[in-house]
């Protein structure tokens, strides 16, 4: 089966103003790896592993108890919280963007 990488960018949702108004974002699939997990890699070494479902269930409706929290913003975004001993990273993407990246998953799966 094929990876699938996705470059994007998101929003960093912060009050401070030395933040940078956009950051790029790797999206990854490995179904090698693990078939049922999708990775989002912010900048630095902050890597996040989640469900694929968790993803597609929070681009819907509210989603995610643990460490990773996904829910729609308005009709065009979705938003992501990261929760670590670091503290909390929120991060804001296009909908469009993530919906784009689950079909190329889905597809990946069925090219096998």
């Amino acid at each position: 089966m094929s990876v699938v990488e996705q470059y994007a960018r998101a929003h960093v949702v912060t009050d401070s103003p030395e933040a940078p108004d956009a950051v790029p974002v790797i999206l990854r699939y490995d179904p090698d790896a693990d078939p049922r997990s999708v990775r989002v890699g912010l900048p630095g070494p902050h890597e996040w592993a989640f469900s694929r479902d968790l993803l597609e269930k929070g681009l819907r409706a509210p989603a995610g108890l643990g460490d990773v929290r996904i829910w729609p913003c308005g009709r065009v975004q979705a938003v992501m919280e990261f929760h670590s001993a670091r503290g909390v990273e929120v991060v804001q993407f296009e909908s469009k963007t993530l919906i784009r990246f689950l079909r190329r998953t889905y597809l990946a799966g069925r090219a096998a």
